[in-house]
C-alpha cells in the first residue's frame, strides 16, 4: 500500500515553525506532494535536508517567496520531471512529477484567478495542461495528480454555492474544466468514496472560517481510470493546521 499525502504548505518556512515535521512523522506518507513551498532549497536548513528521511524533489518559482512545487519520496524514483515544457507556467515552478515502476505522481499548483488578469492566465493554463495532460497519459497511463487546483468542482464542495457563482475558482467555465478533466480519463479520488458535502480542504483566514467549516474543497488528488481498481481510501485531514489548506490523503495497492 502507498500512502500519497498532497498539502499546499502555503510556506515551508512558516509550516516549519509550527510543529510541521512531528506532524509528518505521524501521518507517515511514502509520498508527500507540496505545492506553495515558497521557498527554495537553499533557503532552509542544510542539516534539515540531510536529516530527512525521504529523497526530496524542490522546483521553487523564479520569483523569492512565490509559488513552487516539491515532492518528498521513501522510495527513489526512477524519473524526476520538473516543469510541463512551457516557459511561463515553469517560471513559477507549477509542477513537478515523480515517475516510479508502475505509476506516477505530479505535484501540481495551478494559477488562482486573484484578479482579471490572473484569471486569464488561469484560464490558459487550464487548457495548456489539459492538452499536456492528454498527450503525458498516452505515456504514463497511470497518473496521479495531485495539488491544489483552485478550483471547486460541485456544489457540495463549497460553502453557500448560491452566492459564489460568479467568485473565481467557482465560476461554471472552471467547473465545466474540471468535469471535462474528469471525463478525459480520472477519478476524483476523494468523491469516489466519500459523495457527502461539508468536507472542505481550504478556508479563508478571515471572519473564522476554519472554526465555522465555512470553506472551499479545492485540492484534489486525480487518479487516471486504469487505476480505479488500485485505489483504496481517500480522506481530507483537517486537523492539520500549518496553512490555509489542510492535507489529503489516497491510499493505493501498488
Amino acid at each position: 500500500m502507498k500512502r500519497i499525502i498532497s498539502y499546499n504548505i502555503n510556506g515551508i518556512r512558516a509550516a516549519l515553525k509550527k510543529d510541521f515535521m512531528h506532524w509528518l512523522g505521524a501521518a507517515n506518507p511514502d509520498i508527500l506532494c507540496l505545492q506553495e513551498i515558497k521557498a527554495t532549497p537553499e533557503q532552509l536548513e542544510a542539516d534539515f535536508l540531510e536529516g530527512l528521511d525521504y529523497h526530496h524533489y524542490w522546483y521553487p518559482a523564479q520569483k523569492k517567496g512565490y509559488s513552487g512545487t516539491a515532492i518528498w519520496t521513501k522510495e527513489k524514483p526512477n524519473h524526476v520531471e520538473y516543469g510541463c515544457g512551457i516557459e511561463k507556467y515553469d517560471a513559477e515552478g507549477r509542477v513537478i512529477r515523480a515517475d516510479f515502476d508502475n505509476f506516477s505522481v505530479m505535484s501540481v499548483y495551478m494559477p488562482s484567478g486573484s484578479n482579471e488578469l490572473r484569471q486569464s492566465f488561469k484560464m490558459e493554463w487550464l487548457a495548456d495542461f489539459h492538452e499536456y495532460i492528454n498527450a503525458l497519459k498516452k505515456e504514463i497511463p497511470n497518473l496521479i495528480i495531485s495539488g491544489d487546483y483552485n478550483i471547486c468542482h460541485l456544489d457540495i464542495d463549497i460553502h453557500n454555492p448560491t452566492k459564489q457563482q460568479k467568485t473565481s475558482g467557482f465560476l461554471p467555465e472552471e467547473r465545466e474544466w474540471v468535469s471535462q478533466f474528469i471525463d478525459s480519463g480520472f477519478i476524483d479520488t476523494f468523491r469516489f468514496f466519500n459523495m457527502e458535502p461539508h468536507n472542505y480542504s481550504w478556508w479563508s483566514y478571515r471572519a473564522g472560517a476554519r472554526g465555522k467549516n465555512l470553506g472551499w474543497r479545492i485540492d484534489y488528488q486525480m487518479a487516471s481510470t486504469p487505476l480505479r481498481d488500485r485505489l483504496r481510501r481517500a480522506a481530507i485531514l483537517p486537523e492539520a493546521k500549518h496553512s490555509d489548506h489542510c492535507p489529503i490523503l489516497l491510499e493505493i495497492e501498488e
